[in-house]
């Protein structure tokens, strides 16, 4: 028996040991995963997440991390994350198909408990625009602010070409370090079509990648730009890489390849290219596997322990609720 109870007490300080390591690892640990933040239509459930071990085959993360509140639809699409090497995850998010004149923001440390949603009007000068979409968030660790980029239209203010007024997007942006005190809004890239969709990939210092989708009618596909500088100026765009009918890229870097994600809206599936120059590209759609109903965020890294922790919190939740569709977690600090 003494010996029984010394090997409890010895197996008791190994886990508690083991659980410390894990609970001390920040967004840059050495044990990670691949994940995507995600949304279920028609969006007005909350945060979801997806992830991977390798970046191909992906598992969905069980629940809804933060349920939508603010904008005139009060949905969550798009939703796009970055960590700060303090550890804290930022998210903005598309709030409204049409009538918002912001975008939503909030803030964590665990991807539970999270800051109470904001809206931060970046067209509140801009009373004309038609909507605010796709706001994805770039942490410029240069100058150690954020960049924000996202889609907007506002009638009669560009060429039109074959879109019409109300569907004639361009891509705007911001910076900020706290969103608290935010810059002034201007246009980021005008390609001299209706774009929406971008994403910024910085490869090494001066070499910065823009993916976005070119959303004019019948092309609907996704083209890339280069820049020696986050805010540019970016080259003018490439030829297109993917067929029709995609959008929301999301870009992920696995071992020496870029592997580009993109929501294949039309198919109700995922489609991926792998590139390393963003030249020459391989469709390696056939080899990944995102899980059905899960629709376009970014991608980013998080410790193991911090998916782990979202998976027992909502087992937890679900066992006090005792009802498996009680899926909407809604913590705020």
């Amino acid at each position: 028996m003494i010996l029984q109870n010394k090997y409890i007490r010895k197996l008791i300080i190994i886990q508690s040991i083991i659980l410390l390591f894990i609970s001390t690892v920040s967004c840059s640990g050495n044990k990670e995963f691949y994940v995507s933040t995600s949304f279920h239509e028609p969006a007005t459930e909350g945060l979801r997440f997806i992830y991977s071990e390798d970046g191909l085959k992906w598992d969905s993360v069980p629940g809804a991390w933060l349920k939508p509140t603010i904008g005139n639809q009060k949905v969550l699409r798009d939703p796009s994350i970055v960590c700060t090497p303090d550890g804290v995850f930022h998210l903005v998010w598309t709030t409204s198909w049409k009538g918002d004149l912001g975008f939503g923001y909030a803030e964590s440390k665990d991807l539970i408990h999270w800051s109470e949603p904001t809206m931060i009007p970046v067209m509140k000068n801009e009373p004309t625009t038609v909507n605010v979409w796709a706001p994805d968030i770039f942490y410029d660790d240069e100058n150690e602010q954020f960049v924000v980029v996202w889609a907007s239209c506002i009638p009669k203010r560009f060429s039109l070409g074959v879109e019409e007024e109300e569907n004639n997007h361009r891509l705007f942006y911001i910076t900020t370090k706290d969103f608290k005190t935010i810059s002034e809004t201007k246009l980021f890239y005008d390609p001299g079509f209706s774009s929406i969709d971008a994403t910024i990939v910085k490869r090494r210092k001066s070499d910065y990648v823009m993916v976005f989708k070119d959303n004019t009618r019948p092309n609907r596909n996704l083209k890339v730009a280069f820049a020696k500088s986050p805010l540019g100026p970016y080259t003018k765009p490439s030829t297109t890489f993917t067929e029709s009918f995609v959008e929301g890229p999301t870009v992920e870097k696995v071992d020496s390849d870029y592997i580009i994600y993109f929501d294949e809206y039309r198919k109700f599936s995922y489609g991926a290219v792998k590139t390393k120059d963003f030249i020459h590209y391989t469709n390696i759609s056939n080899i990944i596997s995102v899980p059905q109903g899960h629709k376009h965020g970014t991608i980013f890294k998080a410790p193991v322990s911090v998916i782990e922790n979202l998976k027992k919190t909502f087992e937890l939740s679900r066992k006090q609720n005792q009802n498996p569709e009680n899926k909407v977690l809604t913590e705020v600090k």
